[in-house]
């Protein structure tokens, strides 16, 4: 069984190099790689942080930008309905103004119209008086015995009457 077990001084050396090792390590190597590693800890919560409080942030910024996108979309819509009722109000404006101008322009045209009318008429009763005067000059200055002559120069006085009315027209 001696070959299975160490020997005492074995064990003995075994125990004084791990103890010297664990010293040497405990002394040099545990605090460096413990300090790495609190240091790696840290800077990995921070990022946590960091990245939570970004997070945050966007998500207030997201928050914000819809209320404003939302305020814009309002601005907008009032606007246009603002603008569509100006078009209205300026359309319903112009019909109402193109028809009062359409009224008056009729009325106008009804008076000149109506105005003309009358100056023809007056004018066409002074030619009637005219001619009834000169027929009535001329059947007195020819005094004329025979009924048939005064029968033709009225028919002759009246084909006059008509062609100057034509030429009038």
């Amino acid at each position: 069984m001696d070959l299975v077990l160490p020997g005492v001084g074995l064990t003995f050396w075994m125990v004084l190099v791990f103890f010297t090792l664990l010293f040497l390590l405990r002394k040099f190597a545990w605090k460096p790689i413990l300090t790495a590693l609190n240091e790696r800890e840290n800077s990995i919560e921070e990022a946590l942080k960091s990245a939570e409080q970004a997070r945050e942030q966007m998500a207030k910024l997201q928050s914000d930008n819809e209320a404003l996108y939302k305020q814009a979309r309002e601005e907008r819509d009032l606007i246009l309905k603002e603008a569509r009722e100006m078009k209205d109000g300026i359309i319903s404006e112009a019909k109402k103004s193109a028809e009062e101008e359409g009224k008056r322009m009729i009325q106008k045209a009804s008076d000149e119209i109506n105005k003309q009318k009358a100056n023809a008429i007056a004018e066409l009763k002074g030619q009637v008086a005219s001619l009834s005067v000169s027929i009535a000059e001329k059947l007195i200055n020819n005094q004329l015995s025979n009924s048939e002559e005064q029968q033709n120069i009225i028919a002759k006085q009246v084909n006059n009457l008509n062609n100057n009315q034509q030429a009038i027209a």
